[in-house]
């Protein structure tokens, strides 16, 4: 006959508290070299506990620095954050040009760079400042007739892709090492999304007569976001630390304080008539209280919205 009494041994254990959802924002990635963007992200998943995570601006496997990871809610925010200009430090090879315009492609042709004057070097640089015409990397993301670029490359086809304007508004030499046939050139750009800092190596080599690749580059800035504000996937994996949606649409947007009509209309995608937000391109609309609802667009006398993230 038992007791009715629960044994020790028995007793029901304590529930598990629920773990706190992650709440929307950014992670600001100092992406080590040797993995994808898209690694950091499957990382990321794991640490955040969600599979809405997304990265703005795809980093090369050889490159490091500033990847911005967006969390729950902030991944609608990536496509506009991938617009922003970046900044770089980077060290081109002259001497030699590579498959893939970088150290990772095959070695196509040498010449000695030995002979090239300093005088030469910093006109070469100075042509591929400001708004230029550059042809991307053939290995590159870039679409042709639906096929990634480096995907035909890489199936042996010759691809010619179409000069693009971009704009480099500071390509700075920094230091300069004459090792042999090879010259090997420290620069910092600045320059707009769409810009191949692997093409402007290229194409400095080849002003030069000499070839050209890239063999280290790092990523210092995407926007406001820059390696200030980077922490290493280690010191993740300790602490996961997510910039809040409102400071992300502040850091990376000029703002409009709505008044508390203007928010209500907001929060359903209304246009709001006969408003200048003072700004081109996109805006972001914050409550008197000033946390964040949307991004809004002037479009004639109405502001109109691009994405409501409440």
């Amino acid at each position: 006959m038992t007791s009715g009494r629960t044994p020790e041994s028995a007793a029901v254990p304590a529930p598990v508290p629920a773990q706190e959802p992650t709440p929307p924002g950014v992670v600001v990635v100092d992406k080590p070299a040797g993995c994808t963007s898209h690694d950091v992200v499957a990382r990321l998943r794991r640490l955040a506990r969600t599979r809405k995570v997304g990265h703005a601006g795809t980093l090369d496997p050889m490159a490091t620095g500033v990847l911005v990871v967006g969390v729950n809610r902030a991944t609608r925010l990536l496509g506009h954050l991938s617009l922003t200009d970046k900044g770089y430090d980077a060290t081109i090879r002259l001497g030699e040009s590579t498959l893939t315009d970088d150290a990772e492609g095959e070695v196509l042709a040498r010449a000695d760079a030995s002979g090239v004057p300093d005088e030469d070097l910093a006109n070469a640089v100075a042509a591929l400042t400001g708004r230029i015409e550059q042809v991307p990397s053939a290995v590159s993301a870039v679409k042709v007739e639906g096929s990634r670029s480096y995907e035909r490359v890489r199936r042996g086809e010759r691809v010619q892709l179409e000069a693009r304007p971009v704009e480099v508004s500071a390509f700075e030499l920094q230091d300069t090492r004459r090792q042999g046939a090879v010259v090997d050139v420290d620069v910092h750009v600045e320059c707009s999304t769409g810009t191949y800092v692997r093409a402007l190596a290229r194409d400095l080599g080849a002003a030069l007569g000499v070839g050209g690749h890239l063999t280290r580059l790092r990523r210092t800035r995407v926007g406001g976001f820059d390696l200030a504000q980077a922490r290493t996937v280690e010191e993740l994996e300790r602490g996961l630390h997510v910039v809040p949606l409102t400071e992300v649409a502040r850091h990376s947007f000029p703002t409009f304080a709505a008044t508390a009509e203007q928010a209500d209309r907001v929060r359903h995608g209304g246009a709001l008539g006969g408003t200048g937000l003072g700004a081109a391109g996109p805006v972001a609309v914050l409550t008197p209280e000033g946390e964040f609802l949307a991004l809004y667009e002037q479009r004639g006398q109405d502001a109109v919205a691009v994405a409501v993230f409440v």
